[in-house]
């Protein structure tokens, strides 16, 4: 059996322990099969501001129960979701949360996806790549000794949005955008620049998280840098 089969059957027999064992320990009274559905509907939107009916319509189950279901991925701690940043300067914000799963590998038996499908789907990708930075900057964050909260930014209509806005008790602000490309220019960095110019000295750094190997400058406090700088 190869090493990549082997990984999906274990990730396989994961999502079987959560929807079963796991649930059951804290709610007895949930529904195996219901729950699963409800988090392949999640896994299909992670990373995205989708509207919670869309979330409870897709899995065939009653606002009550999505929302019961919600609290309980949380609490065996599969699934998340990140706040909206609100200011009184940014006019008018979506105010909902991004939802994520914790882990993206469970997307693949969730949604019966490979690395092929990943790369051939342009969407599919970037939220694969989205909830991967959020999987790695959550334990990043915890030990950080400024202890920044992590949000994330929209206007109403789509006109600007900023993938993830990391921010400190006093107010300092980095912003990152993610993108699924070797290379970036300031194009990728547009709506980060208008929120270093709207914010002034609390903009500490905009960041456009690449796929690729270098680090360079997209302006002034704007940078490109591969997603591996996490890390470093």
């Amino acid at each position: 059996m190869s090493s990549d089969v082997a990984r999906r059957r274990w990730l396989g027999s994961y999502v079987d322990q959560v929807v079963t064992r796991d649930a059951a320990l804290l709610d007895e009274h949930r529904d195996p099969a219901r729950l699963r559905r409800y988090l392949r509907a999640l896994a299909a939107n992670t990373a995205g501001l989708v509207e919670h009916k869309t979330l409870f319509d897709a899995a065939g189950v009653t606002r009550t129960t999505a929302v019961a279901y919600d609290a309980l991925l949380k609490l065996v701690m599969v699934s998340d979701s990140i706040p909206a940043w609100s200011s009184n300067r940014m006019g008018r914000i979506v105010r909902s949360p991004k939802r994520y799963l914790v882990d993206p590998a469970l997307m693949a038996p969730l949604l019966g996806v490979d690395e092929r499908s990943c790369l051939r789907d342009g969407d599919l990708l970037g939220r694969v790549l989205d909830t991967f930075v959020v999987s790695q900057l959550r334990p990043e964050l915890e030990v950080a000794t400024c202890a920044p909260h992590l949000f994330h930014l929209r206007q109403e209509g789509g006109r600007r949005e900023i993938d993830l806005l990391a921010e400190t008790a006093d107010g300092r602000v980095v912003a990152l955008e993610i993108k699924a490309a070797a290379a970036v220019d300031r194009h990728d960095a547009r709506h980060l620049a208008w929120l270093r110019d709207d914010l002034g000295e609390p903009f500490v750094a905009g960041v456009v998280l690449h796929t690729g190997p270098h680090t360079y400058s997209l302006g002034d406090r704007l940078y490109a840098m591969p997603i591996a700088a996490i890390w470093s």
